[in-house]
């Protein structure tokens, strides 16, 4: 599903030079704040779905609210094919973030519930590595396939991930929290691929040893209040209101280091700093360098550790952005001119080292540093903002390019690097192996 919603992430940057043109499927040419508004409505249909499935997560169950991701994603394909003015592209993207958003909330979380401490992190950073990958194939796609073809292609894929997902077992601890204890060992069982006891021998199945782990587990699970009314007191208190604490610092860093907005206007930074290369070309060059980044932080997560990732990617986004920021300040329109490959380099390094952790470590940090029983209202809180973020991001970084110019835009957005880099390195615990039932 991450996938999917990498794909629509991705069809915007092609589709939009097609829908601003002569040539526009609408009839008319997008103007530029329709544009802007198409770009970022994703952003607040990202929010909304934060809210939403945060709120059914603990009502309806991980399962269910997977299969409710891929309607919205659904109509957003729908839409695009059958779309007669913008009004049609504001709903679609507007669906499309919602379908995203639920994603950021419900698929981390379920991630964490079924998988090993072991491989934890490299499971919940692939999430973002598909979502890259679906940009990667997004743009291509939307670059050479006719505007009407690509959407009757990719709405096959949400149908895809609803057939994927049938034979999967709700996690263990939802099912305990609901009080399910037979279910909840049946599932654990399936999660941890051990052979269940006999149920004729019940001497036997006490001591057997999967039957001993899975009631540690449950003790532990249940020891973490996950049974009991949450309440303000579980948000309102030092230590909850120190990680809330953390969990803005990243958030805000993510964003405003601009992680995600500069790869959406890739194309034109490029035609700032004078590249003379073709910009789709440019743009899947980078997007690889994404991947590799990100394939490099799902090999590393479980070994190195979040903290360690986090840290080394902050500080050398900083770096690449300072760069970006004296070669547009300095450098002489000659100069550039010589050194065209030379903003595409440095852009592909930015795009890995970011991808190293800024981008691909947020979602299992925050899992890591929330307590058990506000996980999932409290997940749902992060990435509302987070969401929030995105669509402060999109709206004004084409702003500050346009009208600060790039070297501003850029020195801004490594001061940002370096300001997270210093708090979260001064207060921000290391969370591999934590364990999540506490």
């Amino acid at each position: 599903m991450t996938l999917t919603h990498g794909i629509a992430v991705g069809w915007l940057s092609p589709s939009l030079r097609l829908l601003g043109s002569d040539h526009s499927p609408l009839g008319e040419p997008l103007t530029i704040t329709q544009a802007s508004w198409v770009g970022s409505m994703i952003g607040l249909g990202s929010l909304t779905g934060n809210i939403i499935f945060g709120l059914l997560l603990d009502r309806l169950g991980r399962k269910l609210c997977m299969y409710f991701l891929a309607i919205p994603n659904m109509m957003y394909w729908i839409l695009i094919y059958s779309a007669q003015d913008v009004t049609y592209l504001y709903a679609g993207r507007f669906l499309a973030g919602m379908s995203g958003g639920g994603c950021y909330v419900v698929l981390p979380i379920f991630i964490a519930e079924i998988a090993d401490n072991s491989v934890r992190g490299a499971l919940s950073s692939m999430a973002m590595m598909y979502v890259s990958m679906g940009m990667m194939v997004g743009f291509s796609l939307a670059s050479y396939l006719s505007y009407y073809l690509m959407p009757c292609i990719i709405v096959a894929f949400p149908i895809i991930f609803m057939l994927a997902i049938f034979g999967l077992a709700e996690t263990p601890q939802f099912l305990l929290r609901r009080g399910k204890d037979a279910q909840a060992e049946k599932s654990f069982y399936f999660y941890k691929n051990l052979k269940p006891p006999r149920a004729g021998d019940k001497e036997a199945s006490h001591h057997d040893a999967a039957k001993m782990e899975f009631d540690t587990f449950r003790l532990q699970v249940l020891s973490g209040g996950v049974t009991e009314s949450i309440t303000w007191r579980d948000f309102i208190n030092v230590p909850t209101l120190k990680i809330f604490g953390l969990i803005f610092v990243l958030i805000i860093c993510n964003q405003l280091s601009g992680s995600f907005a500069i790869f959406n206007y890739t194309s034109h930074i490029f035609a700032e700093l004078g590249n003379k290369l073709d910009p789709n070309t440019c743009t899947i060059v980078v997007g690889a360098a994404q991947l590799v980044g990100i394939f490099c932080a799902v090999a590393l997560v479980d070994r190195l550790g979040r903290r360690v990732l986090l840290l080394t990617s902050m500080g050398g986004m900083g770096l690449g952005e300072l760069t970006i920021a004296l070669l547009k300040s300095f450098a002489s329109e000659q100069f550039l001119d010589q050194n065209g490959w030379l903003p595409l380099v440095i852009m592909c390094l930015v795009a890995a080292i970011a991808s190293l952790g800024v981008i691909a470590l947020i979602f299992v940090i925050i899992i890591e540093l929330l307590p058990a029983k506000i996980r999932s209202l409290g997940t749902s809180l992060s990435m509302a903002t987070f969401s929030g973020f995105i669509f402060v991001a999109l709206k004004i970084y084409p702003t500050m390019i346009n009208d600060q110019g790039l070297a501003a835009t850029m020195f801004m957005s490594a001061g940002m690097c370096f300001f997270g880099l210093v708090v979260l390195g001064l207060f921000l615990p290391e969370t591999k192996g934590r364990l999540l039932t506490h």
